[in-house]
């Protein structure tokens, strides 16, 4: 099943979808590009939210917005989670795992490389059982060196990779590595509206292999709780 890891469709709670309308359009692009299964991911900042608490009462509300009329009837809400020093301790964390399954998406932050953010991807992997999911590991490859972005593949995790990146010779080059080198890799569109980030499921079908698409598929299938 067609499965999208990593979009802003949610109306209203991030800097993705500004509406219901534009919601609804964006999913029915997904659909027709073959999506039949969507994460939706809207940003989670520690040091904005009141709590993790207040987060899902909006994320829930914002949903209930475009839950009855999506024709994507299979969305499941996690959040793409921003690494901050600290995160590991914040009360509720293990409550933005992406819903019925062990996973949790995190986000690097835009700066150079510090050691604290390779231990709090682990603290929060062993402190909560989960299994993480590092959004869009190849944008970071103009801020770390080679062996920091090496620390950052050693890592246990899984490695989501927008679909843009096949559009570019640099990135693509290196999710061709991630996948020769069999490490776990999920797609997503990352869109955030049905402009300069719509769906992009069109591109990723034509520049990547069926196999390597369904295998990404397959991930959730596998974290599935029971």
């Amino acid at each position: 099943m067609r499965t999208e890891y990593h979009c802003h469709i949610l109306p209203g709670i991030d800097d993705g979808s500004d509406s219901a309308e534009t919601s609804l359009a964006m999913i029915s692009l997904m659909q027709e590009q073959g999506i039949a299964r969507i994460i939706a991911t809207p940003h989670f900042y520690a040091h904005r939210e009141k709590s993790v608490a207040h987060y899902l009462e909006k994320r829930q509300a914002a949903f209930s917005q475009i839950q009855q009329q999506s024709p994507v009837s299979e969305i499941r809400l996690g959040a793409e989670v921003a690494i901050e020093q600290g995160l590991s301790e914040l009360a509720g964390i293990e409550q933005l795992r992406i819903a019925g399954t062990d996973l949790i998406l995190l986000e690097l932050p835009y700066r150079p490389y510090a050691s604290w953010m390779s231990e709090e991807i682990y603290n929060i992997a062993a402190e909560y059982h989960l299994r993480v999911i590092l959004a869009h590991v190849h944008r970071y490859l103009e801020y770390y060196s080679k062996s920091e972005m090496q620390k950052i593949l050693s890592a246990n995790v899984i490695f989501q990779v927008n679909n843009e990146a096949f559009g570019s010779w640099k990135e693509r080059r290196f999710v061709k590595r991630l996948i020769a080198e069999e490490m776990p890799v999920v797609f997503g569109s990352d869109a955030h509206n049905l402009g300069n980030r719509r769906p992009n499921w069109d591109l990723l079908q034509r520049k990547c292999k069926p196999d390597v698409i369904l295998a990404s598929d397959q991930v959730l299938d596998r974290h599935l709780q029971k």
